[in-house]
């Protein structure tokens, strides 16, 4: 998962790069499977995963070796939990401006919803790049605007004028794309 050129294992508070990497090597696997069920995505599970171990790089050992496999599972829950959540805003949000929770939806609503995330995939690409990427940021990998900005090395300001653009964009092309369709 974290790739192996040392940038995770230098900043680990423990600096203890073996102890890293036999986690990553012990627990890998077992987290994807988790983070695949409860994300339903290979990309978004393995996006996950690697957050989890990017947090661990930032945790100091003696504080979570005694409890590892507890504090990686719910690390990856909440960070699975919260990308779930943050795509199921983002493709109400662009439906209908709302971002108000919706009930459990039935089996054709589900349908319907998954075709209009295709459709928002696809309506994305046609986005500028640094509108698409700032949202990718923002919605896929749960990125602060804060972090945005430290890896786009655009303004905090700059990060909300293009998220705010973009989805307004989406929202107007799914409306329009909706017209076409009916």
């Amino acid at each position: 998962m974290p790739e192996d050129n040392g940038a995770c294992m230098t900043e680990q508070p423990a600096g203890n790069p073996q102890w890293v990497r036999s986690v990553v090597e012990r627990y890998e696997q077992p987290l994807l499977l988790y983070a695949l069920r409860m994300t339903g995505d290979a990309d978004r599970a393995r996006d996950v995963v690697q957050e989890t171990f990017l947090r661990l790089c930032h945790q100091p050992r003696q504080q979570v070796e005694d409890h590892l496999a507890e504090w990686l599972y719910s690390v990856c829950r909440n960070f699975a939990i919260d990308v779930r959540r943050k795509e199921r805003r983002m493709v109400q949000f662009a439906d209908d401006g709302s971002d108000s929770p919706v009930a459990e939806a039935s089996p054709d609503h589900k349908i319907e919803e998954n075709e209009q995330a295709v459709r928002l995939v696809k309506l994305m690409d046609k986005l500028p790049a640094n509108q698409q990427e700032v949202l990718r940021l923002k919605f896929q990998h749960g990125l602060s605007y804060k972090q945005i900005s430290e890896v786009t090395k655009l303004t905090i300001g700059n990060v909300g004028f293009l998220i705010h653009t973009g989805l307004k964009s989406l929202r107007a092309r799914l409306t329009e794309d909706a017209r076409v369709t009916s």
